[in-house]
């Protein structure tokens, strides 16, 4: 029997980088086999915008850098203006295999979820990674009262209603990503969650390790005691 096609109208790739020239191009060229892609330069000092470019990419550039959650404000932004519906956020860096796209399109297909999130293998991380992941998931699950597989994982699927709500999320580094299962839950939204493959091939990480850690507890602290 033969499938159906999926459907990818008024879907987008978003994809925020920072100083990723050698890295985006691939990226951006395996997006496009699924849906348009738009590229948020945040800030880069190398030709991150260039190569994104001839690989067929749309990019916005904003200067200087304002942080991982401040560049995907910017591309919901867009999206939402340009009357997207859906937009697919992948890293720039070559960790997410963009030839996965279908399987979030899949998800949403069979599940109308707002929040579709990439679930990673933490055994096939480095150690360093692996730790730090497995407890940080403990704990943001103890916060939100319920069981998260993934909250670092930035291979999501969002809808134009989520995206809607996180314009007005304070976060503008990576914690934007945990915020964004927060609003779902306490919205009452849907998550589901795909495999993905966990790639790790020696990328240099954009995270300051302390300042991360500092506003990932913060905002674990936040979550659990707040009010919805």
């Amino acid at each position: 029997m033969r499938e159906s096609p999926i459907e990818t109208t008024g879907v987008l790739a978003l994809i925020p980088a920072h100083n990723e020239v050698g890295r985006i191009g691939p990226v951006v060229a395996g997006a496009r086999l699924s849906v348009p892609v738009l590229v948020v330069d945040d800030g880069s000092t190398d030709a991150t915008a260039n190569e994104a470019l001839k690989h067929g990419a749309l990019v916005l550039q904003q200067s200087p850098n304002q942080g991982k959650g401040a560049a995907l404000q910017t591309g919901f932004r867009w999206a939402l203006q340009q009357g997207y519906r859906l937009v697919i956020t992948l890293d720039g860096d070559g960790q997410h295999d963009p030839l996965e796209i279908p399987r979030f399109l899949s998800c949403y297909a069979a599940t109308g979820a707002d929040l579709i999130i990439g679930a990673r293998d933490f055994a096939k991380m480095p150690l360093v990674r692996r730790m730090s992941n497995t407890l940080g998931r403990a704990l943001f699950s103890w916060a939100l009262g319920c069981y998260v597989v993934d909250n670092q994982s930035g291979y999501r699927l969002v809808t134009s209603r989520l995206m809607e709500a996180m314009l007005a999320s304070p976060e503008r580094g990576f914690e934007f990503e945990v915020d964004m299962i927060v609003i779902a839950v306490r919205k009452g939204y849907r998550l589901e969650w795909v495999p993905v493959r966990t790639i790790y091939a020696g990328q240099p990480s954009h995270i300051r390790a302390l300042r991360h850690v500092v506003h990932f507890l913060r905002l674990v602290w936040q979550t659990r005691y707040r009010q919805s």
